[in-house]
């Protein structure tokens, strides 16, 4: 059989890349999800209800790696009934994976567990990274925290090992997500600074997130918190500049604090997810040789732009031979067949 991956949560954002990207590499992949919605169709899909052992288990045995990206979207209020869902969704499905991967006659070689760059304290003045970074404040650090505490201490067999995936906001140009969110403000006339403007964005380009997960997986000696995100952190003006470029908008209107909120409201989520500085520096990746494809926020704007949902980002155009070009004495060159 070829090498099997198991996906957790496989029916969101980057589940469904993931998914694709997997079966493309010619693996076996088993989507796990509460529900099929959203569900990228790539592999065999199983339910489970993200808190108990249930038959998807058998899938763990053997399987290559294990990548948990399961957990209640954060884009919403943080009410006291929102709070406990992201809280428990992360938790209870960590610990399960855990419990199941730890009665496994061949337990799996990798379990990859989602973490977020939230984790870090807000930082405008140095780059936070996986050695020397501080821990911030707050509800999302704490979920974090907490997470990654459930993560490191679920006792699974030594031949397993474990990577806590500290991602940052990972770009893809499809619907709800926040390029396509910040693409529309900004050809609308409000693509200036949020807030100060002064924060830093830490982000990652999918292409890039992909190939960094499988770097790390592909090493056996890496394992630990990874920072998965761009070496170059923009500031939220600097970003949304290279949004105005991209878009050829003219100009872009700067929205305050009590804007922000006010819209936060009307949207359904929290002001944090665009105010709060996070400058998550990936040295672990950069010290191991990882390579960035688009370290840079305005390459990686004009590459996204035209890859549009994800069948246009798999996309590739077939490569067919030009020809052989012959020169024949008196004669032009001539093409060959194609």
């Amino acid at each position: 059989m070829n090498p099997q991956v198991v996906l957790f949560g496989a029916n969101g954002f980057l589940g469904r890349y993931m998914a694709r990207h997997y079966q493309r590499q010619g693996r076996e992949v088993v989507c796990v999800a509460r529900h099929r919605d959203g569900w990228s169709g790539d592999g065999m899909f199983l339910e489970w209800d993200g808190c108990s052992v249930g038959p998807w288990a058998l899938a763990l045995e053997g399987a290559e790696r294990v990548v948990n990206l399961a957990g209640r979207s954060v884009n919403c209020r943080y009410d006291e009934r929102n709070r406990r869902e992201i809280m428990e969704s992360r938790l209870a499905s960590t610990r399960v994976i855990g419990e199941a991967i730890a009665a496994c006659k061949v337990p799996p070689k990798l379990w990859m567990n989602s973490s977020t760059a939230t984790w870090y304290r807000h930082a405008e003045d140095v780059p936070q990274d996986e050695w020397t970074g501080e821990p911030g404040e707050g509800f999302s650090v704490g979920v974090a925290q907490a997470w990654e505490e459930a993560f490191f201490a679920a006792r699974v067999p030594g031949a397993t090992r474990k990577v806590a995936l500290r991602t940052s906001m990972v770009l893809a140009n499809e619907t709800g997500t926040v390029f396509d969110v910040l693409r529309h403000f900004t050809r609308r006339g409000l693509g200036g600074r949020m807030g100060k403007g002064t924060q830093r964005v830490s982000w990652i380009h999918m292409d890039d997130f992909l190939a960094a997960v499988d770097f790390i997986a592909g090493d056996p000696l890496l394992d630990g918190v990874f920072n998965v995100s761009a070496p170059v952190s923009p500031t939220n003006a600097g970003m949304m500049r290279a949004f105005r470029e991209q878009q050829g908008a003219p100009f872009g209107l700067p929205a305050s604090e009590w804007m922000l909120e006010l819209g936060a409201r009307w949207l359904g989520t929290e002001t944090e997810l665009v105010t709060k500085s996070r400058w998550a520096d990936p040295r672990r990746l950069r010290e191991a040789g990882f390579r960035f494809r688009w370290p840079q926020i305005d390459a990686a704007l004009a590459d996204l732009e035209g890859r549009v949902g994800l069948e246009a980002f798999f996309y590739q155009p077939d490569r067919r031979s030009a020809g052989v070009r012959v020169w024949t004495p008196g004669k032009k060159i001539a093409a060959g067949c194609r």
